[in-house]
């Protein structure tokens, strides 16, 4: 006979109720669990990457440009005059040297060659005048001289008489009457001698103010037609300057045959392809710490000058502008020039900044800058996985940088961009 045993199901009930308790439970505590662990480290190629040793010692800081060779001295050819291009006999490439007399072009100016002409006309007209005026000053003073000429015979001639007269007078052989006459006559003549002598030296001055207004006329006429003259000479366009002959940089159009200019027009540009320096381009946050007369280093990329086409130089100028976010900074070149160096020729410029004796330093990461904190992978001592650390950052150079905190002497890091394991605090390396 069974016999019922009374709370059977109701401790049953309890069992699977605390069974499902504790699953669900565990469950969450599961999924908590895994939800607090940190992703795999993902596996990357060492291959792939940059690393770098943390050093000390000497560091050099340096910046680096982008630029090209310009010549030092360099001169536009511009027109004199208004005129039209006849015939260019020297172009860009076809001629290595010229000379500050080479003619690069001829030009034609009909209404200058017009004016040329009218002004060696006058000139020759009012030298015409001038000669005339001469001779007919010189008659003039040729007639003048004649009458004072015979003022004075006639009045040395009345001075004997008069003389003569007195003595006859004194000894009674001629009326005193006679003798008064005559020496009044002879006084009368002596002042009209003096009256012409005035004349003459009056006249003579006054012909000498003639002479000298219409000289200045003359030169005048003749300065406009030395001008004129000029201006025709300067329609043969020279170079005027020793070097070589290059051609206009845009926006300046360079001029053909047959077309018009006006005065002031660039036709072409001089320069020394043996005197050249780099205008480098430097980004504006790294232009701070440049200063004339600092070292640089430009890179030609040619065969020859120091090893593989190295030119010294220091800083010459730096431009006080900024354009399109870069500084323009003049290098004047020390060393010897490669063969193939020409104005515009692209370089790569270093410009040395100081020299830091005693620092610790690392390779420049891709986004390290200058006095800035980043996140970088340290390489464990065995080699197998990077953690990532914060690093604080000093001075930079081109290439180095230095480590304020975060690193220390030996340790290696990861500089490649690394950008792709942001939400990753540790990598594999494989």
């Amino acid at each position: 006979m069974d016999i019922q045993r009374k709370g059977a199901g109701k401790r049953k009930l309890i069992r699977w109720t605390v069974t499902i308790v504790v699953l669900l439970v565990a469950a969450v505590g599961i999924t908590i669990g895994l939800g607090k662990l940190k992703p795999a480290a993902p596996g990357v190629e060492m291959s792939t990457l940059w690393p770098d040793q943390v050093k000390r010692g000497p560091m050099l800081r340096e910046v680096r440009g982008l630029g090209t060779l310009v010549p030092e001295d360099t001169m536009l050819i511009t027109a004199r005059t208004d005129g039209r291009v006849e015939r260019i006999l020297i172009r860009p490439g076809t001629q290595a040297h010229v000379r500050p007399d080479s003619v690069v072009m001829v030009m034609t100016s009909p209404e200058l060659e017009t004016t040329l002409l009218s002004a060696q006309f006058a000139l020759k007209a009012a030298e015409a005048d001038y000669d005339n005026l001469k001779v007919t000053i010189e008659k003039g003073l040729l007639d003048m001289q004649a009458v004072a000429a015979q003022v004075d015979a006639d009045y040395n001639t009345a001075r004997l008489e008069a003389d003569r007269d007195l003595a006859l007078a004194k000894e009674n052989l001629l009326p005193s009457v006679d003798a008064k006459i005559s020496e009044v006559k002879a006084k009368q003549l002596g002042d009209r001698v003096k009256i012409e002598q005035t004349r003459l030296a009056t006249s003579s001055r006054s012909e000498e103010a003639q002479l000298a207004a219409q000289r200045v006329k003359i030169d005048q006429l003749r300065a406009d037609y030395e001008l004129k003259k000029s201006q025709v000479d300067q329609l043969k366009v020279r170079a005027g300057f020793e070097g070589t002959l290059q051609a206009l940089a845009p926006p300046m159009v360079p001029v053909e045959e047959g077309q018009k200019v006006t005065a002031g027009t660039p036709l072409g540009k001089v320069s020394q392809p043996t005197h050249l320096k780099a205008e480098l381009k430097i980004a504006e946050t790294q232009v701070k710490d440049i200063a004339p007369g600092q070292p640089a280093m430009i890179d030609t990329r040619l065969a020859g000058g120091g090893s593989n086409g190295l030119i010294e130089g220091k800083v010459s100028r730096i431009d006080p502008s900024i354009l399109n976010g870069t500084v323009t900074v003049d290098v004047a070149l020390s060393g010897k020039l490669p063969m193939g160096a020409r104005p515009d020729l692209s370089v790569d410029g270093t410009i040395q900044l100081e020299k830091l004796d005693d620092v610790v330093f690392v390779g420049r990461p891709v986004f390290g800058q200058e006095n800035s904190t980043v996140q970088l992978f340290k390489i464990e001592p065995e080699g197998k996985y990077a953690n990532k650390v914060k690093v604080t950052f000093g001075r930079s150079s081109v290439n180095t940088i230095e480590v304020k905190e975060g690193l220390k002497v030996g340790e290696r890091v990861i500089l490649s961009d690394m950008s792709a394991y942001d939400n990753y605090d540790r990598i594999k390396l494989n």
